[in-house]
């Protein structure tokens, strides 16, 4: 195991209080941009950094026993591959972060110990909020493309938003199976698991499209998805955010749906986090802030 290079977080802070990033690789986040933009907004003596951490219990198990030790550190977001593997090595882990079965955000609590929340359904939600108004929950059933990470903080946000139907549809269908045993509603409503190849007609009726896959991500495939089928008040929503405007979302905006790219999540994921480790009240996504970041994208 490579040690993570704490000193180097410890030299940016320069004894302020500091949350940072957690990933493999970590270079392409651009959280540190997101949360020094607050930290300038709210003139907050703080810092926010990046910190490469290899995958395996080790590196991460080293990685929070430094946050607990050192009085500075508020906390850290985590990002792929650790969201799963921090499930067990936190001191407790919210319901919500429980039930997704992922955590992205870890809270230094005043008596030391670590706790892991999730905010993504979060972010997701008030970005299709912000991004599409119009958009009621209870109108029409919700496609979900894919079964990741990603996939299960939005199941879930959208099965508590109240949904109808759901229908989750993956390369690897087990993989769907399995998170429509773990988020199927008790309360009658109904979720469906579509084979791949079902994909386009899967979008019949839909309200809402979710794309919480790579496909179309640079230096990826394009997603292959006919939209025909897809009613065009529907609301198309990415979550990839490099390219801001994938071939999904240029697609669908041509025929006349309304679309939400995936910067918005990542904008309004950070707003609990930021609040938790630098005090006062959630800050606010901005056309200057989106503006900062898009730019960082080429977008």
């Amino acid at each position: 195991m490579t040690a993570p290079d704490f000193d180097s977080l410890l030299a940016a802070a320069a004894g302020r209080r500091f949350a940072f990033i957690v990933g493999w690789p970590v270079s392409h986040s651009r959280s540190p941009l997101l949360h020094g933009f607050w930290l300038k907004e709210r003139r907050i003596d703080g810092c926010y950094g990046r910190l490469a951490v290899e995958p395996g219990g080790a590196a991460l198990r080293a990685t929070f026993d430094f946050i607990r030790r050192t009085p500075q550190a508020r906390g850290c977001n985590l990002t792929l591959p650790h969201k799963i593997d921090a499930l067990e090595l936190l001191d407790v882990v919210t319901p919500a972060a429980s039930r997704i079965g992922a955590v992205n955000t870890v809270v230094k609590r005043a008596d030391g110990t670590l706790e892991g929340r999730n905010t993504d359904g979060f972010g997701f939600v008030e970005a299709l909020r912000a991004g599409a108004p119009a958009w009621q929950p209870a109108a029409a059933p919700a496609v979900v493309l894919g079964a990741g990470g990603a996939a299960r903080a939005v199941i879930a946000a959208l099965v508590d938003a109240g949904v109808p139907e759901l229908r989750l549809v993956n390369r690897t269908r087990q993989a769907a199976i399995d998170l429509g045993v773990r988020f199927t509603p008790d309360d009658g409503r109904t979720l469906v698991v579509d084979d791949w190849s079902r994909r386009a007609a899967a979008l019949a009726g839909a309200g809402l499209l979710v794309n919480t896959t790579s496909l179309g991500m640079d230096g990826q495939p394009a997603l292959d998805l006919a939209l025909e089928a897809l009613p065009t008040a529907a609301v198309v929503n990415d979550v990839v955010y490099v390219p801001l405007r994938t071939d999904l979302l240029r697609r669908a905006q041509a025929r006349g749906n309304p679309t939400v790219d995936g910067l918005d999540m990542l904008l309004h994921q950070g707003r609990p986090g930021f609040a938790a480790w630098f005090g006062g009240s959630e800050p606010a996504v901005t056309p200057a802030l989106r503006t900062a970041v898009a730019g960082d994208l080429g977008a």
